[in-house]
């Protein structure tokens, strides 16, 4: 075989080997593009609903239980809404943890119907001030009805202060601001980053009753999309009930 046979031969595997991979830096960039938007991004002016049941079950447990409703475009278009239930484990006076479990429904997505969700959530609190500063971590596993499963941490440091207002159930100004990370693969698209939301919350709780309370709340919501950050405003109504167990011997006869 000549030697510019030879080369012909080289070049055209060489052409080849160069088209192959422009076409797979092209299918990879599509796909990326393919990925859907994370359903929980609230978008323009929003209005979040919740409320949650607690009822004891023993001295150290108790059975969480909630309902959430999510609204955006001017509080005008429900596009997502959850319950998610769970047992609390009062470890230490300081220490509740809660493993639960969530399913949360997307009305309308084109890209998400619905997603099942494992949740494993540690509360550190302090108590006995005015001033408590407390610290949440949710591990939350996701399970969408068509993306691969997923693991997401959110960090949730804030403070909680009651008023000194001279009323017998003051009010307690809530503020924190959580972190979301994605470690790994994500299944919705976003920047880039493991870093992919940002929640800050300023809110008024006021108990209306021993086993009845009601928190109003500001909350900024961000989300990290490919193009960049999504900022939008949500007003939150949460409706706490609490149900007590009875005292030995204070039940009919």
């Amino acid at each position: 075989m000549s030697k510019k046979l030879r080369r012909t031969q080289y070049r055209r595997k060489g052409l080849l080997l160069a088209l192959l991979f422009c076409c797979v830096l092209v299918v990879s960039a599509h796909a990326q593009q393919q990925l859907p938007e994370d359903p929980e991004d609230d978008k323009q002016l929003g209005l979040w609903l919740d409320q949650g049941l607690s009822t004891g079950l023993s001295a150290n447990k108790s059975l969480e239980v909630e309902a959430h409703e999510r609204f955006d475009e001017g509080a005008s278009n429900l596009y997502e809404y959850f319950l998610q239930g769970g047992v609390a484990f009062r470890l230490r006076p300081w220490l509740s943890v809660i493993p639960g479990y969530r399913y949360q429904r997307f009305p309308g997505n084109p890209n998400t119907e619905y997603e099942n969700r494992l949740l494993l959530d540690s509360i550190p609190s302090t108590s006995g001030s005015s001033l408590r500063p407390n610290f949440r971590l949710l591990v939350e596993g996701r399970f969408p009805d068509n993306r691969p499963g997923s693991a997401r941490f959110r960090f949730r440091p804030g403070i909680d202060y009651t008023l000194p207002i001279p009323v017998r159930r003051p009010p307690v100004l809530v503020v924190n601001n959580e972190f979301f990370l994605v470690p790994g693969d994500n299944p919705f698209a976003n920047g880039g980053s493991a870093y992919t939301q940002n929640r800050f919350q300023v809110g008024d709780r006021q108990a209306i009753t021993d086993s009845v309370s009601v928190r109003i709340y500001y909350l900024l919501q961000s989300v990290s999309l490919p193009d960049g950050w999504d900022t939008n405003e949500i007003v939150g109504i949460s409706v706490s009930f609490k149900v007590r167990n009875k005292k030995p011997g204070s039940g009919s006869r």
